[in-house]
């Protein structure tokens, strides 16, 4: 500005009529005001960019943490939930990030729908953290696949014994009570198969009723395999002791297996997550999408015009 004001006065002076000295003012004056507007239309162009990669962040942050909430719950290992959980809080710290800034952006612009965008987007955005509060800790616990592991691994190892061990037992029956006790064997290992079908069942429900007669029936049928087992204990001779014994042994593991997946399977996190997941936060993620939609829209119809 210093430099324009010196050539001003230096090319000033060299008009000699006051006429030409006059045009000169005007014309000068023109000048300046272009400049002065050229540098203020560059600030404004300047922050109309900057709000509308800011706002496509916002979105492209929030298509993020929902995908990767998405994946912490459908992840079958407590290390791809935790990473991924810790994805979806990343992106979720970067959208605040970027909405602190977008704001003083759009004051400055005195964007008035904007600003009203940007704040149903806030409110929206707090309902979408609420819900992955709760999805995201659920969804680390794993605890129904832990339960399905537990079923398909000790529990399952421990039945399998439990009849093995029957199976040898049997062998040193007699003749006078064979019907007896293949009937006591095979109550006793059909009753510890009913348990196996009913714990996949209990890990997939969310209805606490329905869990809770689930557990009766469980109970019920280990206790009449127990009863089952104290009934060889009569009728088959010594020899069958430690075949008896081992039996008696891999029921107990199987029934303290047993509590461990209810315990779990009680818990339902998987369960619980996604079901959130698959619906209220389905549906709010929507919600703010639409909103920041609607931003970026605005934005880009205020930036057309400033450089049509």
């Amino acid at each position: 500005m210093l430099c324009f004001r010196a050539a001003f006065y230096r090319s000033w002076r060299t008009q000699s009529n006051p006429r030409a000295r006059s045009r000169f003012c005007a014309a000068a004056l023109v000048v300046a005001t272009a400049t002065a507007c050229g540098n203020g239309s560059r600030l404004v162009l300047t922050q109309q960019v900057e709000a509308r990669r800011l706002a496509s962040d916002v979105r492209f942050q929030l298509s993020k943490a929902a995908d990767a909430s998405n994946t912490a719950v459908m992840a079958v290992t407590d290390e791809a939930s935790s990473a991924a959980a810790r994805e979806a809080e990343r992106a979720m710290e970067a959208i605040d990030r970027d909405v602190q800034a977008l704001q003083p952006i759009l004051q400055a612009l005195s964007y008035r729908d904007e600003i009203r965008h940007l704040d149903a987007f806030k409110t929206c955005f707090v309902g979408y953290r609420a819900l992955e509060a709760d999805i995201l800790p659920l969804a680390v616990e794993n605890t129904n696949i832990k339960a399905q592991r537990l079923s398909f691994g000790s529990a399952r190892d421990a039945a399998s014994a439990f009849r093995q061990s029957l199976d040898a037992a049997g062998r040193s029956i007699t003749t006078k009570n064979t019907c007896c006790v293949e009937a006591l064997i095979a109550r006793a290992t059909a009753a510890v198969l009913e348990v196996q079908v009913i714990q996949a069942r209990h890990i997939a429900e969310s209805d606490d009723a329905a869990m809770s007669q689930m557990e009766k029936d469980m109970d019920a049928s280990l206790a009449v395999a127990r009863t089952s087992l104290d009934g060889l204990n009569g009728l088959l001779p010594p020899t069958a002791g430690r075949q008896l014994a081992a039996a008696a042994d891999a029921l107990e593991r199987f029934k303290a297996t047993n509590a461990e997946i209810v315990k779990l399977s009680r818990r339902n996190s998987n369960v619980q997550s996604l079901a959130v997941s698959l619906g209220r936060k389905r549906t709010v993620t929507a919600e703010c999408d639409a909103i920041l939609q609607t931003l970026e829209n605005s934005l880009a119809k205020h930036e057309f015009a400033a450089t049509r």
